[in-house]
């Protein structure tokens, strides 16, 4: 007789728990970590703690651990009060912003360009990173909970990028942003990349890694990828697309302080809003859509891995995104 939980096989893929037993591991969670309060109340989440059960293949005692280290981390950091004025330095050379298309499947685009850094500042690059991340998440329909990465290479060179940051960066998406990454499409890659690749693959989960999709302008495959998660009407030139402008940092400035009118909204906590929980998560997929990670040469089947799950995300605003 079956109990609804099935082990995990060698090769990481996982057969389906059933939206009970998920339910019950959130509910489980919730009791470990203990009461909240303001903002962190409102991250706590059905749908916030099922994306830490979610990257660590829900075990609860591990999930527990993960998302006690993101209350303290939030706690201290306080990314939620960070605005553009705070940030504006590390962002104007557009080294990192967000598109203002989405692609096909609703997921914010964030654009890198490791040629445009223009600091050293470990802190800096990391507290604008984090800005763009939460940025990004303020800006997911609902029902969606994932993001993709642009990463424009052309110009690359080493000193564009430093293993430090690189560890620090994997460290602060890894285990305080889960699940929030789609794919990241890596276009145009230098040969001199790959021992870079090499060193900082490591600090990455396979779970991530297996997210990292390199792709070549002059490569038909490519074009096909991009085809299918975008309207390349709107896709910057750089990715094969139809757009020729150049980022515009006042234009992005004016933008960016509009988002971070609505922060308020997003965050508010008055004793009525935080004492509401939000509906628990209809938790359809199974794990093994939630978990299993797409073959490294097939982008397609990334598509598949968006969160299907139609209850409200914990970070959406109490009123409707724009």
């Amino acid at each position: 007789m079956s109990t609804g939980l099935k082990k995990t096989t060698p090769d990481g893929c996982e057969n389906s728990l059933s939206p009970e037993i998920q339910q019950e591991k959130i509910d489980e969670v919730r009791r470990l970590i203990g009461p909240q309060s303001g903002k962190l109340a409102l991250y706590c989440s059905d749908a916030s703690i099922s994306r830490y059960l979610r990257a660590r293949n829900w075990n609860v005692k591990k999930a527990v651990k993960m998302l006690k280290a993101t209350l303290k981390w939030r706690l201290e950091f306080k990314p939620e009060e960070i605005r553009w004025d705070d940030v504006a330095v590390e962002a104007e050379t557009g080294k990192i912003y967000r598109s203002s298309y989405k692609d096909k499947y609703g997921r914010p685009v964030l654009v890198m360009r490791p040629r445009c850094q223009n600091s050293k500042s470990i802190k800096g690059q990391i507290k604008y990173l984090v800005y763009c991340m939460e940025n990004a998440i303020l800006d997911l329909p609902r029902g969606q909970e994932e993001m993709v990465w642009l990463i424009d290479f052309h110009g690359f060179n080493l000193s564009n990028i430093s293993i430090k940051v690189t560890r620090e960066t994997a460290h602060v998406l890894q285990e305080h942003y889960p699940e929030r990454l789609g794919v990241a499409i890596l276009y145009d890659a230098p040969k001199i990349f790959e021992p870079f690749w090499m060193v900082a693959k490591p600090f990455l989960e396979p779970k991530t890694a297996n997210k990292v999709k390199f792709a070549y302008s002059d490569n038909p495959n490519t074009t096909k990828i991009m085809d299918e998660l975008f309207d390349m009407e709107l896709v910057e030139s750089a990715f094969g697309g139809k757009d020729d402008e150049d980022f515009d940092i006042t234009k992005y400035a004016e933008r960016m302080r509009e988002d971070d009118k609505k922060i308020p909204l997003f965050w508010k906590t008055d004793s009525h809003v935080a004492a509401t929980p939000l509906p628990p998560v209809v938790a359809s997929q199974s794990v093994h859509n939630s978990n299993s990670e797409p073959d490294s040469d097939e982008l397609s089947d990334v598509q598949a891995e968006k969160s299907s799950s139609p209850g409200e995300d914990d970070e959406s605003p109490p009123v409707k995104n724009s």
